[in-house]
């Protein structure tokens, strides 16, 4: 075979690789599977979605045939509702929380709110209107779910709303984090497009205090949300960093997501560094670009990795191997300075740190070196420490400190949510739709403190 079609074969392969891993579900056993449910009363399944859907009557719109309505009451709920249908830790939330676990399998709830999403995305459905304007601005700082799901509310609520994202398209980790055979990029553009019709404006590729000073947004703007989440990876501070073939797992997924597909990894060995979900995508999303071998380095234990159990058994389904208690050293590079190798050293865990896991310490003289041809640095994410320190904003090495009822921070003209508010080594905390539900709660928050006040009559 040419080597031209051979490129080609590899090409095609290449993209079917990167289709939805979950199938839609059909139009009879989507109707089955709602027909299932038993419309609990006080329905534990909506105390468990952090965004309080109204699951039962979703199911059963569904049920009924009346699809817009049941993508309607998700969408009430959720602005990001079609993504988190396919990102949301469902086991962990709504399903898990189901009354048939105790006596068959739970109603399949995120399935269940694809199908009504879909159903609208497909039939380019417009659910909402803009509120009657009431003469007050916000600017939210960052375009990704916290930021968006504050957006949609303000602007129902009648506020003129500027989201200014950095990036090219709006979304942020939806948009560029999350692998696409996960959540394809048509879905997050899509959710962007109903915000924006609700005359949100937003300006993209706008860095707040570079592109746009922090001074004239605190002075033009009656209200400032950050919702900025997080950086790129930090650096490991070993040798061997700057070698051809080290990549940063952010940019990685992101041009995964955004440019033609590579087969730069063919037949390659990969070692990502790190055990969270973006450690995940990374590794599944080298798998899916023909890598060879994958091997996930982390240095505690399963126990202390924050990526959730689905997607750590998603991985080991993929074949990606895990090598608990191992850090890396150095990186190991050729005389041309491309990778070759990572050397590494055993370790074991001692008393916990200050986030409550376990502390992982080196064990002298057990340094081994692993033969591979790239390295996928997924080992946390840096903050824009310097960003908020623009805003004067009280913080803790970047985790912004706010009022947990308000969202406001130490200046009580900003307010804070998703990634930005949390600490580090948190698991099941920091989810998309945890940031949904905060971009909501401080939209109300500045509902609250806006609002014309109501003079009584008698």
């Amino acid at each position: 075979m040419g080597a031209a079609n051979q490129s080609k074969l590899s090409s095609e392969n290449l993209s079917l690789n990167f289709q939805e891993i979950v199938p839609a579900l059909t139009k009879q056993k989507a109707v089955e599977e709602a027909n299932r449910c038993l419309y609990c009363y006080d329905a534990p399944c909506i105390k468990a979605c952090p965004t309080g859907i109204d699951i039962p009557s979703f199911i059963k719109k569904i049920v009924t045939g009346n699809l817009k309505g049941s993508a309607k009451t998700i969408f009430t709920a959720n602005p990001i509702g079609a993504s988190c249908s396919r990102v949301c830790p469902t086991e962990e939330l709504c399903e898990g929380a189901c009354v048939l676990n105790h006596s068959t399998n739970p109603i399949m709830i995120g399935n269940l709110q694809r199908y009504a999403t879909d159903w609208a995305i497909h039939n380019e459905q417009f659910l909402f209107s803009s509120g009657k304007k009431n003469g007050k601005n916000v600017a939210i700082v960052g375009g990704g779910p916290a930021g968006l799901s504050a957006a949609r509310e303000l602007a129902l609520l009648g506020y003129e709303v500027t989201i200014f994202e950095a990036e090219e398209k709006a979304g942020g980790l939806n948009t560029y984090g999350i692998v696409p055979f996960r959540l394809p990029l048509p879905i997050s553009y899509w959710e962007v497009k109903q915000i924006e019709s609700l005359n949100v404006e937003i300006r993209t590729r706008t860095k707040v205090g570079k592109d746009i000073g922090v001074e004239e947004i605190l002075r033009d703007y009656d209200a400032i949300i950050l919702a900025i989440g997080m950086s790129k990876v930090p650096t490991l501070g070993i040798t061997g960093e700057d070698l051809s073939g080290v990549f940063d797992a952010i940019e990685f997924v992101k041009e995964t997501k955004t440019k033609p597909l590579s087969s730069n990894l063919l037949g390659k060995k990969v070692a990502v560094i790190g055990a969270g979900n973006t450690a995940i995508d990374a590794a599944t999303n080298s798998v899916r670009l023909g890598a060879d071998n994958v091997k996930i380095l982390y240095r505690r234990t399963r126990e202390e990795m924050t990526a959730y159990d689905f997607e750590y058994e998603f991985a080991k389904q993929d074949g990606v191997e895990f090598r608990w208690l191992t850090a890396p050293v150095r990186i190991v590079g050729d005389e041309q300075g491309n990778v070759m190798g990572i050397e590494c050293i055993k370790m074991e865990l001692t008393e916990p740190g200050e986030d409550g896991r376990r502390r992982p310490v080196p064990i002298k003289g057990t340094e081994f070196i692993l033969e591979v041809d790239a390295v996928i640095k997924a080992n946390g994410q840096s903050r824009y420490v310097e960003l908020i320190e623009q805003f004067s904003l009280e913080h803790n090495g970047g985790v912004v400190k706010i009022n947990p009822t308000t969202y406001q921070t130490t200046n009580p003209k900003v307010f804070a949510c998703g990634d930005v508010i949390y600490g580090k080594g948190l698991k099941g905390d920091a989810m998309v739709v945890t940031a949904v539900q905060q971009g909501k709660e401080s939209a109300y928050s500045i509902h609250q403190i806006l609002k014309p006040s109501e003079v009584e009559t008698a």
